[in-house]
């Protein structure tokens, strides 16, 4: 066999070559692309020789995504997709002082798959179709989160030199594409003053906002309340400060609903989505996000525990001499955590039997988050089952050993 280690960078790869006694056969840098697959096509026939079979070569890289991945799967060579800190502590056999480079990355990578590969997990098999849910989703997901960064800046300028807009405009949220509208027409008190009911009216009109006459009155009275101001060149500066991030927000609203329609284009035409959709709690879009992060590969996870392991919903044990505790995982797939745990809230209201497990948990004095984690522990594990089987959700059977429990009121 050989074992190749590829420190990857934006425009080269630096690999090793290994035999199974750890002897290095070749090192080489690579350009990225068609040129620099096919030299590496050549390396490993030039030292595997003619009768080499693709599935005796195994790669480790530090990434599972890009084309380059794709061409080595698409070869049949094995490919190890090596979480960075665990390259990183796999490292620190070789030297402590921090010392790095290329060559040396790439020597790790190789030693690490020929020793360890079975503590190490291949890239999944997934289907084109689960790959292009997991970019939009990830797209959309991305986009929410930058709007989010973007509006924390411009409300923390707010609160300098404007607090009278975060009232006024409370009612709308002020990521919404109407209360930036009316932002950027009257970034400062003073022009927010001078807005008229008509201009304010016509804007949350033009929004399809219900109730306008109320909200108008109550926008307007806010704008004109009495509070302290600054200069006028500083509310000027920190007034083209704020018409610049939301000209931003109002860019990224029209994005997000752009990519949004993607990602329940492409969820939709998955064959998994049926099965998801059964699942309580879950929508197109969450359902597209723990699609996306779970893959579609039906070899990934061997059992519920796996899957539950990977998701990050199941606890960890630590133990030491006398000291045992159980703790939540926190080095985890931060998306799919977050799908999941929003997928275990909506389920409290529509799943008895996912309410009853949490008002079960709470009654053993756990906390909020802790409880909610259980509950969708127990739907990762529901959820394998339905994909396993290829059955739908079914809420008397998901919960059959729950049925008798009592919720924590009674």
């Amino acid at each position: 066999m050989l074992w190749i280690g590829d420190d990857w960078a934006e425009d080269h790869h630096d690999v090793e070559v290994q035999d199974d006694t750890g002897r290095k056969l070749a090192a080489a840098r690579l350009p990225e692309g068609v040129e620099g697959i096919a030299k590496l096509h050549a390396l490993i026939a030039r030292h595997g020789g003619e009768d080499l079979d693709a599935a005796d070569v195994v790669i480790g890289i530090e990434t599972d995504r890009g084309a380059w991945v794709q061409a080595l799967t698409a070869a049949g060579y094995q490919v190890y997709a090596i979480n960075p800190r665990q390259a990183a502590r796999f490292k620190e056999r070789y030297a402590t002082s921090g010392a790095k480079s290329d060559r040396g990355d790439a020597h790790a990578l190789a030693d690490m798959v020929r020793i360890d590969r079975d503590q190490l997990r291949p890239i999944a098999g997934d289907s084109d179709q689960a790959q292009a849910v997991k970019v939009v989703a990830r797209a959309h997901q991305t986009l929410i989160w930058e709007r989010t960064r973007t509006f924390q800046r411009m409300r923390a300028s707010l609160r300098e030199y404007y607090p009278a807009a975060l009232n006024a405009y409370a009612d709308l949220t002020l990521t919404s594409t109407d209360a930036l509208e009316l932002l950027i027409k009257a970034p400062t008190p003073q022009t927010g003053a001078r807005l008229t009911r008509t201009q304010i009216t016509s804007v949350l009109a033009r929004h399809g906002r219900r109730h306008r006459d109320s909200k108008t009155n109550t926008i307007q009275t806010a704008l004109r309340e009495q509070h302290l101001t600054l200069s006028e060149p500083v509310t000027a500066a920190y007034a083209a400060t704020v018409v610049a991030h939301a000209r931003v927000l109002v860019a990224l609203n029209e994005q997000i609903d752009a990519m949004e329609a993607q990602v329940k284009a492409h969820f939709l035409a998955h064959p998994d989505a049926e099965i998801y959709l059964s699942m309580p709690g879950i929508a197109e879009i969450t359902g597209a996000r723990v699609l996306a992060e779970f893959g579609d590969d039906p070899a990934r996870y061997a059992s519920a525990k796996a899957r539950k392991n990977y998701a990050g919903t199941s606890p960890i044990t630590r133990a030491s001499g006398k000291t045992r505790t159980v703790q939540a995982r926190f080095v985890r797939n931060n998306r799919l955590a977050d799908a999941l745990q929003r997928q275990a809230f909506c389920a409290l209201r529509s799943s008895p039997g996912a309410r009853r497990y949490y008002d079960k948990q709470r009654t053993r004095d756990l906390d909020y988050n802790p409880a909610l984690r259980q509950v969708g522990n127990r739907l990762v594990g529901i959820l394998h089952g339905c994909l396993r089987t290829r059955t739908f959700y079914d809420e008397a059977t998901a919960w059959a050993h729950h049925a008798q429990l009592k919720p924590a009121s009674a």
